[in-house]
């Protein structure tokens, strides 16, 4: 094992070198979650601390820096010039943020260099089955198409990633129905349970022991195939709806003045830390699933979801300032 790690930070040093950029492996790599702590993006980050020490051979700090829906933190991270200083983004932050927000402290394109996507995150449809009781998806719009304006969803808020799920939704299945923002997620999901409110678009993690307690009946999955947790439920794609059908994730992101070899350097560093066993069984358990993705598609990947949001947004007319 002790050799295995030697092996790897040798092939990471080796990779930058003669690109005329020195790394100071004594200051700390600062990672900022801009989100509070113990939620799924702080695990994500959380996760690649002890890995990213061993491999880089320099210590890894992880901050929180949480509010205004990851912008606070986002906009740390673009200011910094130490090329020391990463951040978490998320769909939410690079992506939603920038399609709803109109004044927004950062530029998610401009300021920033992707890293890598750290994780993909599935999400899910789900509806309380004693307040709608539909068979299955397909049930459940012919149920909507039936009563327009009649159904409600819940999500953790306006211009949430909940909120863009359910309107994305709509759009696909030709359907209607009501938004019914929240102040965060727990609030949301607990009057679903408690049956104030019919359906919910939610993370696969955080609504799976709901789905277990047949508390909430899952209608489908946004992966690219069946979930191993859910082997009845299926994907939106299956079902028709490939536009439906993109997970959510978590990635590493640079400010824009971060030299090429230092992003290089930690993605290819990152990249190996998620596919380690301990790191995988930890992310799993969050229903977080390793990724590793290169810098070039990492940027490609937040222009596309930003284009994305951007036309969800401008179809239901969220826009918050």
């Amino acid at each position: 094992m002790l050799r295995r790690n030697l092996l790897a930070t040798f092939a990471i040093t080796c990779a930058i070198s003669g690109t005329g950029w020195a790394q100071d492996n004594t200051k700390p790599l600062r990672i900022v979650v801009p989100f509070p702590p113990g939620g799924a993006t702080d695990i994500a980050g959380r996760s690649l601390q002890e890995p990213l020490q061993r491999l880089l051979g320099q210590p890894v700090v992880i901050e929180n820096k949480a509010g205004a829906g990851g912008s606070i933190g986002m906009a740390d991270v673009a200011r910094a010039s130490d090329g020391l200083t990463f951040g978490v983004a998320t769909l939410s932050t690079h992506g939603v943020n920038p399609a709803v927000l109109t004044r927004l402290p950062y530029d998610p394109i401009k300021d920033f260099s992707g890293v890598t996507e750290i994780v993909k995150a599935p999400g899910i449809i789900v509806v309380n089955p004693k307040v709608l009781p539909v068979k299955d998806f397909a049930d459940l719009v012919r149920y909507l198409k039936m009563n327009p304006g009649k159904v409600e969803y819940a999500t953790p808020g306006t211009g949430t990633i909940g909120h863009m799920w359910g309107e994305l939704f709509k759009t696909s299945t030709g359907t209607s129905m009501v938004h019914i923002p929240y102040r965060g997620a727990g609030p949301a999901i607990n009057d679903v349970l408690g049956g104030q409110v019919a359906v919910y678009f939610d993370q696969v993690a955080s609504s799976l022991p709901h789905v277990k307690a047949g508390k909430l009946k899952a209608l489908a999955v946004s992966w690219p195939q069946r979930l191993d947790v859910l082997p009845d439920v299926p994907t939106y794609a299956e079902l028709g709806y490939a536009q439906a059908n993109d997970a959510s994730w978590f990635g590493l992101v640079a400010p824009k003045s971060t030299p090429a070899a230092q992003v290089q350097r930690v993605q290819q560093a990152v990249a190996q830390a998620v596919q380690e066993p301990a790191v995988r069984e930890r992310l799993a358990g969050q229903g977080l699933y390793a990724s590793g993705t290169t810098p070039a598609e990492f940027s490609a990947q937040i222009e596309r979801e930003i284009a994305k949001m951007k036309d969800v947004a401008a179809h239901a007319k969220i826009k918050l300032d």
